[in-house]
């Protein structure tokens, strides 16, 4: 069996991982599996967005830990640096990825929600970086989380270990939008499609954008967006995107 499934749903990539009996934990086989996966779609222009999701009841229990058991230093390196190619693949391939959390998320699992560049969430699911509790702070984990929901929550979390209701996630802003388990896979596809309307070319500068100024402090943030959006005004679809608003009719995107 598979433990990676891609099937297309219009101009939508769903991504499923496919480890339910071991709670979809992230192995190395399984981190550099996805990276490659993550690293095709990005190139096919006619992919729009990706959704990640999970077979099983839990949607990823974090690092498998079989494989962090006796290892040497130069051991647990290379499975921390894989997983940190991972979660940037997720932020620089062009497409919009999003989470779609069925179940629970812990951990690296937690870290996967929070690095996603959005994430919508069935209102069973749950969330936790328990690392504390086994002895292993979920250090790399802290650095999406902290990103995604600010300090305090953030160390909430990662001291206490608690578990966190979707309900809570949401409005922390780990998760955009929380809905039934029954309506899951719609409202990812629905916000995959909302995504895809607009110009590829266009969606994917300004992912790519997003990232590289959100750490920077606002004299240079500005600096910088300032030159992004004054290249991305010459691009064609941005002029055509203008004309047709002007025009009261539907853009024609070329994806440049």
């Amino acid at each position: 069996m598979a433990i990676l499934e891609v099937i297309k749903e219009g101009t939508t990539a769903i991504v499923t991982l496919n480890r339910a009996e071991r709670r979809n934990a992230l192995s190395l086989e399984l981190m550099r599996e996805l990276i490659r996966t993550l690293d095709c779609i990005g190139r096919e222009q006619e992919t729009r967005a990706v959704v990640l999701a999970a077979a099983g009841k839990v949607y990823c229990s974090g690092h498998d830990l079989s494989e962090m058991v006796g290892q040497t230093i130069n051991g647990y390196r290379e499975l921390f640096d894989v997983c940190t190619q991972l979660m940037e693949k997720i932020q620089a391939i062009r497409q919009p990825v999003i989470a779609e959390v069925q179940g629970v998320a812990t951990a690296a699992g937690c870290q996967l929600v929070a690095t996603c560049d959005l994430a919508v969430a069935s209102e069973e699911a749950r969330f936790a970086t328990p690392g504390v509790k086994i002895g292993l702070f979920c250090t790399t984990p802290m650095v999406a989380l902290t990103r995604a929901v600010g300090r305090k929550r953030a160390m909430e979390m990662l001291l206490t270990g608690r578990m966190v209701d979707a309900r809570t996630a949401g409005e922390w802003g780990l998760v955009n939008r929380v809905v039934p388990a029954g309506e899951l896979r719609a409202a990812s596809l629905e916000l995959a499609r909302q995504v895809g309307e607009a110009s590829s070319f266009t969606v994917a500068l300004g992912k790519q954008a997003f990232y590289s100024q959100i750490d920077l402090d606002q004299p240079k943030a500005y600096a910088y967006a300032k030159e992004v959006m004054s290249m991305n005004a010459l691009a064609m679809d941005a002029q055509e995107g203008i004309t047709a608003f002007l025009e009261k009719r539907a853009a024609c995107w070329q994806g440049r």
